[in-house]
């Protein structure tokens, strides 16, 4: 197949301009576009928009499908009629230069619960009809992903291999007793999720309207502590409560002399074909449903991968494969 040659720009919208302390999907994004379109670009690669985990990296994400709801334009909230000039007024005096993501994530945050709380009380009514189709159309992940923001949240923000064994290993009656308790909090999750979607379609729309077309990423794996493993444990590598022996890394190569450990969990591959890779491939639709052009990242974990034992526990790999491949791989990050 051949390809145009094509030109572009690679931005995380957390770098665009913004007024609240990091670039979101407000006006600094349509202005983007704008310059990208009389640059004569035609390209926008974006990488990954999912919430971000630990180290604020988006490639250790709590969900491969959800957006990061830093990104969710305030401003626009207010215009739906979800937030009054009074709840963006008297914001900090955040850094220009970079994002500073305590702050940012404590402030954005309570004013999302704010619009939350507002649409509960009928504000954003016209909205309603739209928010409930989205929660129906992506309830095959969404619930999963509510659930187990709520749950975490209440578990003060500890990995899901430390919550309580019935929670953790979803014992259907304990996932009821939550989704009934943390109702408000699973509800919350929706509301940002949709609104995430709302904008981003907006913006991805308008960026097609002028010729452009959005790069998306999927990284080849997920983190060990997101809703991504809690809620399809048979399809990794896991222990019967949850734990993995072993994790994801790379061989030796010119960008590593000892290889690396990424510490993702492994995928039961024997298991996923066992339903012809549905997790996969509804990874890969919905990814499709939000970007023009998909990236893989990276290339270099399906073209050579290490299954290598766990730091954090025992390993059930043959010992003279294990013992090799553990002197061979210091700790490293991705």
């Amino acid at each position: 197949m051949a390809f145009p040659r094509e030109s572009g720009v690679l931005l995380h919208p957390t770098s665009l301009p913004g007024p609240f302390g990091i670039g979101d999907f407000g006006d600094g994004a349509f202005r983007f576009i704008d310059w990208l379109a009389r640059a004569g670009q035609r390209l926008w690669q974006v990488m990954p928009l999912g919430p971000t985990g630990y180290g604020d990296s988006p490639y250790a994400s709590p969900s491969a499908f959800a957006g990061n709801p830093l990104l969710v334009s305030l401003e626009w909230l207010k215009g739906d009629g979800l937030l009054v000039d009074g709840d963006l007024a008297n914001a900090p005096e955040f850094p220009e230069s970079h994002v500073d993501f305590g702050p940012v994530v404590t402030w954005r945050s309570e004013r999302l619960g704010r619009a939350h709380r507002n649409s509960l009380n009928h504000a954003g009514s016209h909205l309603r009809n739209e928010y409930e189709a989205f929660c129906e159309s992506q309830a095959w992940w969404l619930d999963d992903y509510a659930l187990f923001m709520a749950i975490r949240q209440e578990n003060d923000m500890r990995d899901w291999q430390s919550w309580p064994a019935d929670v953790r290993l979803r014992e259907p009656s304990a996932l009821e007793s939550a989704r009934t308790a943390l109702a408000q909090e699973v509800d919350f999750n929706r509301f940002v999720q949709f609104h995430f979607n709302r904008q981003w379609m907006s913006v991805r729309g308008y960026a097609n309207e002028r010729g452009i077309r959005i790069i998306g990423d999927i990284p080849i794996f997920v983190a060990a502590d997101s809703a991504d493993a809690w809620a399809n444990q048979v399809q990794f590598r896991l222990d019967d409560n949850g734990h993995a022996d072993v994790v994801a890394g790379v061989p030796p190569d010119p960008f590593s002399e000892t290889g690396q450990i990424w510490g993702n969990p492994v995928y039961d591959w024997r298991q996923m074909a066992s339903d012809g890779y549905a997790w996969w491939r509804r990874r890969i639709r919905r990814t499709i449903d939000t970007v023009d052009v998909v990236r893989i990242d990276h290339f270099r974990g399906f073209a050579a991968s290490w299954v290598v034992p766990s730091p954090d526990g025992s390993c059930s790999l043959p010992p003279t494969r294990a013992s090799r491949v553990g002197r061979r791989m210091p700790r490293r990050s991705r």
